[in-house]
């Protein structure tokens, strides 16, 4: 990941996944050595102070008993009493006249209590220190808020593409995870604004620490193919429903990311050459679809919108038309029925069918309502 997308430790990848992988060998997964890391000052924990919590009820048993020990006759309370005023150094009078081994005692108790209480002020500036430092507090809040999204985007890799594909994503108003296992990567990430994971996202752990059972779409941009098809295979062992968008790295990979289970595949290499030859061939179409799909402040906009009943298009009821939806400012382009099956120009009179995607123009404003409308439904 990174700057050159590079994935990080190996992971387990569920056995179920991996059975989509049929007809094809799953890919012999490098052993890529993450960067070490320095080690951190240890936590305190509740262990801690359980333990120091012991010492003190132990220093002023030990101490009341040497008082009842040493100078008999004295009550449990009175004992009690001059031990606890010893070890705080609080240096109230004594409670009784102390014999020449009482006095010893007092004295070693004095100093006890003078240990105690800087040795618990060390600890406590020590925690402060560590908690300012070590970053804890920071992945803390992160998790935390990484906890509270739904229909969020996992985003792994954050090198050259990764940061193109993450401000693409916040532009359209979509909320992005940052998986990356390279330091300097989650940094970049964290100077952008986005929430970031540390870790290698082939695995379960990294993937459920982003959210992936709540997120709408995973999106992999790591440059290694092998890589690519065990993240998308974690994924989908998790989240079945998951929309997954991967990179290829070369052609021969398509297919097999296709089998491990992601929806779409996209050649960095393969998509710029077409672009340059559409460019040569007709810059005014792509002039045209570039405006349309850009985030600047343009009249008109084109996106994809779901007929479902009861959502933003409403195809269970009144038998809603293409020539009703243009009346309203909305265009249908075309239709989209399965999964790549197009309906292109459909008639005014076509009747729309709830699960059928629409391809749509429209103002900017009109299809920011039926955004609006798809989210509140």
């Amino acid at each position: 990941m990174g700057e050159s997308d590079r994935p990080g430790r190996s992971g387990t990848v569920a056995h179920g996944a991996a059975s989509r992988l049929t007809g094809a060998h799953r890919p012999a997964r490098p052993a890529l050595i993450a960067p070490a890391a320095p080690l951190a000052p240890a936590a305190i924990t509740a262990t801690h102070v359980r333990i120091w919590l012991a010492v003190i009820v132990g220093c002023i048993a030990v101490g009341t008993a040497g008082y009842l020990v040493l100078d008999p006759g004295w009550r449990l309370l009175d004992a009690l009493y001059m031990t606890v005023i010893t070890l705080t150094t609080v240096g109230f009078r004594e409670v009784q006249p102390l014999s020449e081994a009482g006095r010893v005692w007092t004295m070693l108790l004095a100093l006890t209590g003078v240990g105690i209480i800087f040795g618990s002020v060390g600890i406590v500036a020590e925690y402060l220190v560590v908690e300012a430092t070590s970053g804890r507090r920071e992945a803390k809040r992160m998790a935390d808020a990484v906890s509270k999204l739904r229909d969020h985007y996992i985003l792994c890799g954050y090198g050259r593409v990764g940061l193109t594909v993450a401000r693409e994503l916040v532009h359209s108003g979509l909320k992005v995870v940052v998986i990356d296992i390279l330091p300097e990567s989650l940094a970049r990430a964290r100077r952008e604004g986005f929430l970031e994971v540390e870790g290698d996202a082939t695995e379960e752990a990294t993937l459920r620490a982003a959210g992936i059972e709540r997120a709408r779409g995973l999106i992999t941009t790591i440059d290694s193919d092998a890589h690519n098809v065990y993240v998308i295979l974690s994924a989908r062992a998790i989240n079945p429903g998951l929309f997954v968008v991967a990179r290829a790295n070369t052609a021969d990979s398509e297919s097999r990311l296709i089998q491990a289970g992601a929806n779409r595949v996209v050649s960095p290499y393969t998509m710029a050459g077409h672009r340059l030859a559409e460019l040569a061939t007709r810059p005014r179409v792509v002039d045209f679809i570039d405006a349309a799909l850009s985030h600047g402040e343009l009249a008109f906009s084109m996106e994809e919108v779901e007929v479902v009943a009861g959502g933003a298009i409403d195809g269970a009821t009144d038998g809603m038309t293409v020539g009703a939806l243009r009346d309203s400012g909305v265009f249908v382009l075309a239709i989209v029925q399965g999964e790549r099956s197009y309906e292109a120009n459909p008639p005014a009179d076509r009747i729309l069918r709830v699960g059928e995607t629409l391809v749509v123009s429209g103002s900017v404003a009109r299809l920011r309502e039926l955004r609006g409308a798809d989210t509140t439904g």
